[in-house]
C-alpha cells in the first residue's frame, strides 16, 4: 500500500524517557542489564524445556511459545530505546514507525490469545485429567498456537489498516520511547474521533473477550481444585497462581492504555515501559519461582553441566600428567 500523497511527515521524533542528560545514561545502563536479563531468563526456559524431557508436555510447549513472544516484544522497542540514550536527536522512520506498531499488536494480540490457550490447558489438566493428553494432542496444541498468531495478525493489521492512509504533515514529535498507535494517530492532519473509537473498539474487544474467557477458566478450574486431595491442592494453586499473576500483569497495562478514550486520557509512559520490559522480564522470573518441576529441571541441567566441566578438567588433567611421564621417560 502506498502512503497517501499529501503525507510530508518522512520520520517521527521520538521524546524518549527523559531530557536530562544524567537520566539518560542511567536508564541505559540499567535498561541494557534488564533487556539482558529478559533474553538471558527466556532463552533459560526455552532451553530447559527443551532439554529435559520431562518437561515435554503440552503446558511447556506453550510455556516456550510465550517466552518466544516476550523476547521478540521486548526487541521491538528496547535496542533502539537503549541506542537513543546516547543520541541527541531520537529519531525513527515512517516506516520504522509502522513496523514498532504493527508488531507491537501482532505479539500483543498473540500473547493475549496464547495466554488464553494456556488457560485452556490448565482446566483440561485439573477438570478432566484422565483425558489430558487425548484432548491436549499435538494437533490441538498446533491449532492453538496457530490461532493466537492469527488472530493476533489479523487485529495488527485491521489496526494498521486504519493508519496506512492517514495524513501527516506536522507536528512529529511522539512523546514516548517507541511509536504507540494513540500518540501517532493523534498527529494526523484530519479530525481522527471516528478513527480513534475504532481503535479502541478493536483492542478493548480483543482484550475484553481475552480477559472474559480467562475469568471464566480461572474460575472455573480455582472451584474444581478445592475438591482434589492436599498434595495435588498445592501444586495446582502454585501453577494456577504463576499463571493468574501473569494475566494480571500483562491485561493491567493494556486496559490503561488501549482502552480509555483517547480525548480524555493520555498514554502513561510507566505503563508503556511495564507493558513493553518489565512483563517480559516478569514472565521467566514468575514460571521459575512458582513452578517446582522448571525449577528441578534447571538444577538437573545446571548439575549436569558442572558434572561435564569436572570430568574435562579431570580429563585434561589426566593427559597433562601422562604427557609429564612420558617426557620424563624419554629423558631418562
Amino acid at each position: 500500500m502506498e502512503r497517501a500523497n499529501h503525507s510530508v511527515v518522512s520520520e517521527f521524533i521520538l521524546l524518549g524517557l527523559s531530557k536530562s542528560q544524567t537520566l539518560q545514561i542511567l536508564f541505559f545502563l540499567g535498561f541494557s542489564v534488564v533487556y539482558a536479563g529478559i533474553v538471558l531468563g527466556n532463552l533459560l526456559i526455552l532451553v530447559t524445556v527443551i532439554f529435559d524431557s520431562r518437561l515435554h508436555t503440552p503446558m511447556y510447549f506453550l510455556l516456550i511459545n510465550l517466552s518466544c513472544i516476550d523476547m521478540i516484544l521486548a526487541s521491538f522497542a528496547i535496542p533502539k530505546m537503549i541506542v537513543d540514550f546516547l543520541q541527541k536527536q531520537k529519531t525513527i522512520s515512517w516506516w520504522g514507525c509502522y513496523s514498532q506498531m504493527f508488531f507491537m499488536h501482532l505479539l500483543g494480540g498473540s500473547e493475549m490469545m496464547l495466554l488464553v490457550a494456556m488457560a485452556i490447558d490448565r482446566y483440561v489438566a485439573v477438570c478432566k485429567p484422565l483425558h489430558y493428553m487425548t484432548i491436549m494432542s499435538p494437533r490441538v496444541l498446533i491449532w492453538l498456537l496457530l490461532s493466537s498468531y492469527t488472530i493476533g495478525f489479523v487485529h495488527s493489521s485491521s489496526q494498521m489498516a486504519f493508519m496506512l492512509n492517514l495524513p501527516f504533515c506536522g507536528p512529529n514529535v511522539v512523546d514516548s520511547f517507541f511509536c504507540d498507535l494513540p500518540l501517532v494517530i493523534k498527529l494526523a492532519c484530519k479530525d481522527t474521533y471516528l478513527l480513534q473509537l475504532l481503535v479502541v473498539a478493536d483492542s478493548g474487544l480483543l482484550s475484553l473477550v481475552c480477559f472474559l474467557l480467562l475469568l471464566v477458566f480461572y474460575t472455573v478450574i480455582i472451584y474444581s481444585v478445592r475438591h482434589h486431595a492436599a498434595s495435588g491442592l498445592a501444586k495446582a494453586f502454585s501453577t494456577l497462581s504463576a499463571h493468574i499473576t501473569v494475566v494480571t500483569l500483562f491485561f493491567a497495562p493494556c486496559v490503561f492504555i488501549y482502552v480509555w478514550p483517547f480525548s480524555k486520557y493520555s498514554v502513561d509512559k510507566i505503563l508503556s515501559v511495564f507493558y513493553t520490559i518489565f512483563t517480559p522480564l516478569l514472565n521467566p522470573i514468575i514460571y521459575t519461582l512458582r513452578n517446582q518441576e522448571v525449577k528441578a529441571a534447571m538444577k538437573k541441567i545446571s548439575s549436569h553441566i558442572l558434572e561435564s566441566k569436572k570430568s574435562d578438567v579431570e580429563t585434561f588433567k589426566s593427559k597433562s600428567h601422562s604427557k609429564e611421564l612420558g617426557f620424563k621417560n624419554d629423558c631418562i
